[in-house]
């Protein structure tokens, strides 16, 4: 048995080109890394926008770290026991996105130790994935918020994604009715209302927008209300049949279960990282595919987009504009995917190719007794 030798993490915060609020600016990243018996390291992370950054760190470099070093470093193996371990903390939220920054650590070690990526190690499927412009924008004016359509359009995307929740729905109309026209009639629109709906508003505002031709629509109610969002299913059933999309802020397999075998959600959207990596993950799109679900899962494509490609059923990758890791300068490797003319394709890369910028041991790091010193070549933020 291969077991784990070291693991320590390390938050960066990586500047966005196109900030997603005045007050979101940033995005924490928590890079792992993590070593083998076999002298083999793998490179992972954790990630949260804005809330926890910090909390995650501590779960990584305490209770996970000690919890991990000295035992088996197969990730599906392990991944079940320290969940687990970690459960009076909360059994998802932070627990689940911190564990993430252990698992893919694993992946990518396992992967590397084969001499593949990932991908390969899991099993391609395909050679490439559609991808959809999004983009946190509610705040944008009506004529840039369709100038970013344009661009989507013109990078070759036929699925776009924009925000939805004004204070008076037709405001929302009125900003809808521009997107669809710079989208044209034959290309997928979806629209996200990021939880600001009860459920009388959302039953009220996806009357009045439906006549967009609406590909989903992206949680309308707070995530955690299962019997709001199985009435919200029941009610466009019998008016608009606009979809019910939901999941990046559903953090477990038991959890997005209940929503779909209530009926409450005919589209799942986990974030790999938010539900703890990519051991989770696999079992949730097993979990759609039974359940007659479709799966397209949130944010992060250079990692999602990786994953898309061995999943048996297929999904849209979900790329938010100017936002990638690649784009805003933060991996110290060339992006492991390229995404053109609306579609993923990998390009070559080791385990998952995601190895951030500073993600060698730096100060604010734990390193546990007995661990190798780390590279001093790595990279360090500017």
């Amino acid at each position: 048995m291969t077991t784990i030798t070291a693991f320590d993490a390390r938050l960066v915060r990586v500047p966005l080109t196109r900030p997603w609020a005045a007050d979101v600016t940033s995005v924490g990243v928590v890079a792992t890394r993590v070593v083998r018996g076999d002298g083999v390291e793998g490179w992972g992370f954790s990630w949260t926008p804005q809330i926890g950054a910090e909390a995650v760190l501590a779960l990584l470099q305490h209770d996970i770290a000690r919890y991990a070093v000295g035992r088996d470093a197969d990730p599906a193996a392990l991944w079940q026991p320290a969940w687990e371990h970690l459960h009076e903390a909360g059994g998802g939220g932070l627990t689940t996105i911190a564990l993430a920054g252990l698992d893919l650590a694993l992946w990518d070690a396992e992967a590397r130790a084969a001499g593949q990526a990932v991908s390969g190690l899991l099993g391609r499927r395909r050679d490439r994935v559609r991808a959809y412009g999004s983009g946190v924008n509610l705040h944008y004016p009506t004529d840039e918020l369709a100038a970013q359509v344009r661009r989507w359009v013109d990078a070759g995307f036929d699925a776009v994604k924009v925000k939805v929740g004004k204070p008076d729905v037709a405001e929302d109309a009125d900003r809808l009715a521009a997107v669809r026209e710079a989208l044209g009639p034959d290309r997928a629109l979806m629209i996200d209302a990021n939880q600001r709906w009860d459920l009388d508003r959302a039953t009220r505002s996806l009357e009045a927008l439906a006549d967009f031709d609406l590909a989903w629509i992206e949680e309308p109610l707070r995530a955690d209300d299962l019997a709001g969002h199985t009435e919200l299913a029941r009610r466009l059933a019998a008016s608009s049949r606009v979809p019910i999309a939901l999941g990046e802020n559903v953090h477990t397999i038991h959890r997005l279960a209940d929503f779909l075998r209530a009926g409450a959600a005919q589209i799942v959207q986990p974030n790999i990282v938010r539900v703890g990596g990519i051991t989770p993950f696999r079992r949730i799109a097993a979990l759609a595919a039974d359940e007659g679900a479709a799966l397209h899962p949130h944010l992060l494509p250079e990692l999602s987009g990786q994953l898309a490609l061995t999943l048996d059923q297929e999904v849209m990758v979900e790329d938010v504009e100017d936002a990638g890791f690649g784009d805003l300068g933060a991996l110290a490797d060339p992006s492991p995917v390229r995404i053109a003319a609306g579609t993923v394709t990998e390009l070559p890369h080791a385990g998952l190719g995601l190895r951030f910028a500073g993600s060698g041991l730096l100060p604010g790091s734990r390193l546990l007794p007995g661990s190798p010193t780390p590279s001093t070549s790595e990279r360090t933020p500017a």
